[in-house]
């Protein structure tokens, strides 16, 4: 996944430039993705993901990347966030 945020989704957006003469030409407004490594408390380990620095501020928010994993809806998830969303569950349970 490519320029995506792994746990809120976020994505480029496309615009126009806007010259002073009106002349419109297309660009791209990327997110701000960094590189992060998470810890889980549940599983007792770090996680590396790819996230927008909003969804860094979200996850602090919450108390944390169990607790944002556990709220947060499904369809907005990438598949390797979805596969810890699970293994915290599990972890949980147990």
């Amino acid at each position: 996944m490519a320029r995506r945020c792994e746990l809120t989704g976020k994505g480029v957006m496309t615009g126009n430039n806007v010259s002073h003469a009106l002349n419109r030409t297309r660009r791209r407004f990327l997110p701000n993705l960094v590189n992060v490594t998470l810890i889980s408390d549940a599983l007792g380990r770090s996680v590396k993901l790819k996230v927008s620095a909003h969804a860094l501020r979200t996850v602090e928010h919450r108390g944390g990347l169990d607790a944002f994993l556990l709220k947060a809806d499904e369809s907005e998830l990438s598949p390797n966030a979805q596969a810890l969303r699970k293994e915290i569950r599990a972890a949980l349970a147990a």
